[in-house]
């Protein structure tokens, strides 16, 4: 008689689930190679990734600091969608929130690499060998904000009390904040940056959008039961990611952008084009996933002691 722990029973039960001969598997496992770390973590591929455009020597740091930043974002977001497809007891909502903050924690630190980190004279030499491509391309990156809160919440300031509170879709993504890095002020037209970031991702980003609409991280936090999103712990951790992202990473951003662009006194333009220092800096913008968390001093305050 088998026993329930045995391993092979367990394997039968697994391949007799979905119909399948263990014995045609076990006999493959005569020609599988042993796992090495290389071609698990596809080391050669990896290290393959970086094209530069110069022959700089620093912008291999830049190339590689924003392909590290992209599988952070890839981390986030898979944090964000287990929460999303499920129903999501207290101690699991907190620690997936905590594991997303602390990949932000990671990301707001690491601008020390590029700040520090490159040759100032080298930037400003390989920057221009990129334009128009911007960090404001980063598909990822839009798609961690659109999971993380209400589309109201990423409208740009100047046009978030005029809309709909259910805007969604086409309009929606017309009047995102983002959108006014990558258009005239005065004209409204929009740069060569973000046509051709909108021509590789509109419609991708759209329906990201459609998808999270009901199931993105405040919308599930306000389905927990009143004394779950009453808990102080997962108020203060959900308060830190609301902070760590649009405050302290945005800041992390913003210094570096001005460490190596705002050369003398005289602040140069990013290579999409973007007057990237209103754009940037969160006093401007007020972005805040989790708005009901905030007193209305700290969102009047909302990144304005920060220097």
């Amino acid at each position: 008689m088998k026993s329930e722990d045995n391993i092979t029973h367990k394997l039968e039960k697994k391949y007799e689930s979905i119909d399948q001969d263990i014995d045609v598997h076990l006999k493959g496992l005569l020609h599988t190679k042993p796992v090495n770390y290389w071609d698990y973590i596809q080391t050669d591929v990896l290290l393959n990734l970086q094209k530069p455009k110069t022959d700089f020597p620093d912008e291999m740091v830049f190339i590689m600091y924003h392909q590290i930043s992209e599988l952070l974002f890839k981390m986030i977001l898979s944090e964000i969608e287990q929460i999303a497809q499920a129903t999501v007891k207290l101690d699991v909502f907190t620690e997936k929130v905590q594991r997303i903050s602390r990949y932000f924690d990671v990301l707001t630190s690491s601008f020390s690499i590029m700040k520090d980190g490159m040759n100032v004279s080298q930037y400003n030499e390989f920057r221009t060998a990129l334009t128009p491509a911007s960090g404001f391309q980063s598909a990822q990156y839009r798609k961690v904000e659109l999971a993380s809160t209400e589309l109201i919440n990423l409208i740009d300031k100047r046009f978030r009390a005029k809309v709909n509170q259910d805007i969604c879709c086409e309009e929606g993504f017309e009047n995102l904040y983002w959108q006014a890095a990558g258009k005239d002020f005065k004209t409204g037209k929009k740069t060569y940056t973000l046509t051709a970031f909108e021509a590789r991702y509109k419609e991708e980003l759209i329906g990201f959008s459609n998808t999270y609409k009901t199931t993105n991280l405040w919308s599930k936090f306000k389905e927990l039961p009143k004394a779950d999103q009453e808990n102080p712990t997962l108020v203060k951790v959900m308060r830190e990611y609301d902070y760590t992202v649009n405050v302290k990473w945005v800041m992390a951003h913003y210094d570096t952008a001005n460490h190596y662009l705002n050369i003398c006194g005289k602040t140069a333009e990013a290579t999409g084009g973007s007057e990237w220092v209103k754009y940037m800096h969160p006093k401007y913008q007020k972005r805040i996933f989790f708005p009901d968390l905030w007193t209305k001093q700290e969102i009047e305050d909302w990144g304005v002691n920060v220097s």
